[in-house]
């Protein structure tokens, strides 16, 4: 494939100097805070982290939802006392909207799913998720955050990541054959697992005993090194992701695409329905 065909545009159709795109990082604060960093120790954590790109606030501000189902059951208290037209109650039920200021065009059959960054807690409020062909779509989303805590005061600061988005490879779950089948079914996957189950069964007991190598190593590194249980490593295993960040604009690579030019309805989540 010629790599203009994996291309990724981010159009901006607004101004959008104070809400920056960039490669989501693998730190997180929470997993920073936790005895020795051990958070990071979990690869397919880590790994999520990154796998896509962050939108941040233009604006901090506070936020309580009163738990009603009106546009204006959700108060909104900006730092700089000026409201930020980007934010605002558009849907009520204690749904916050961020108009997002890009129009993104991706590959052919490449899906962008839009949902809050991976792993980043913030009490009272889950970030709504959606999932957006944005081969074709000649529009904008939002991202909406739903306030869970009638009364609870939720704070949003400005530079902080809203929205991360991940591209997505339309029809792959469909293609898939989901097969239920018993472990012994498979005999070498079996195999495989039983020398797993043994190798952690065994290091597990060496760390209660406080056996030198079990303690010195800290934790079962095989997935991490993307090794099998008879020490064969896979060659394509990932310890960590390198995105790029968006550069200097180019020029549309699918602009013959058909598209539908019909209006399209807004769904509850705020994404095309």
């Amino acid at each position: 494939m010629d790599a203009s065909d994996l291309t990724i545009f981010a159009y901006e159709v607004s101004a959008c100097g104070d809400m920056p795109l960039t490669t989501a990082p693998v730190r997180r604060d929470w997993m920073d805070a936790t005895d020795q960093r051990f958070a990071y120790r979990c690869l397919p954590l880590a790994i999520a982290n990154q796998a896509g790109w962050l939108i941040h606030c233009p604006a901090g501000f506070r936020a309580r939802w009163d738990g009603g189902p009106h546009r204006q059951s959700i108060a909104i208290a900006w730092d700089q006392g000026e409201p930020d037209q980007r934010i605002l109650s558009h849907f009520g039920y204690g749904v916050l909207t961020f108009s997002i200021p890009y129009l993104f065009r991706t590959p052919a059959s490449v899906n962008l799913w839009v949902k809050g960054p991976t792993n980043c807690i913030k009490d009272g409020v889950q970030a709504l998720e959606g999932v957006v062909e944005t081969d074709w779509l000649p529009a904008t989303f939002t991202m909406n955050w739903k306030l869970t805590r009638p009364h609870h005061e939720v704070r949003f600061e400005r530079g902080e990541p809203i929205c991360m988005v991940v591209p997505q490879a339309r029809g792959l779950a469909e293609c898939l054959e989901p097969v239920q089948a018993a472990l012994a079914d498979n005999a070498e996957l079996q195999r495989h697992y039983e020398e797993w189950s043994a190798s952690r069964d065994r290091f597990l007991a060496d760390l209660v005993l406080g056996k030198a190598d079990a303690t010195r190593q800290g934790w079962q590194k095989d997935y991490t090194r993307g090794l099998m249980p008879d020490g064969r490593r896979f060659v394509e295993h990932q310890t960590h992701l390198q995105l790029k960040e968006f550069s200097a604009r180019g020029e549309e690579v699918n602009a013959d695409t058909p598209v539908d030019t019909r209006p399209l309805p807004l769904g509850s989540a705020g994404l095309p329905g």
